[in-house]
């Protein structure tokens, strides 16, 4: 069950955020800390992360929905894992970084919320779908 909700979230996961980061806030990360913003992406981290995120969102979240057969729970405990990773990173960054913003801070602790609640509702209703 664990490899098959991973691979129902990874894509779920991946397209979301990659429409945010590529289309939707593009402009506004580099606006507001661009000169924090290297000049090309280090992609090994990048996949790393997105691997080890998804496996949280499975194991927290994700598999938990699943057992107890409610989106509900997929969905408040996806924004609730969202708010508390997405909080990890930006207020650490908002306190030990030269021009991090507030309004970073702000914009990606929701964005990490509303991100991680939709991809768990998503994936539980895939998952449902298949049988999962």
């Amino acid at each position: 069950m664990w490899l098959k909700l991973y691979g129902i979230a990874l894509p779920v996961f991946f397209a979301i955020d990659m429409l945010w980061l590529g289309v939707v806030a593009r402009g506004f990360y580099r606006a507001q800390i661009g000169s924090l913003l290297k000049s090309d992406v280090n992609w090994v981290a990048a996949i790393v992360f997105y691997l080890v995120f998804i496996a949280g969102i499975v194991f927290f979240v994700l598999a938990p929905a699943i057992e107890k057969q409610s989106w509900r729970h997929a969905l408040w405990a996806g924004a609730a894992f969202g708010f508390v990773t997405y909080a990890t990173y930006d207020l650490t960054n908002l306190a030990t970084l030269k021009g991090f913003t507030l309004t970073v801070t702000l914009v990606d602790l929701a964005w990490g919320t509303v991100l991680t609640a939709s991809v768990a509702t998503i994936s539980f209703f895939i998952a449902r779908k298949f049988g999962v």
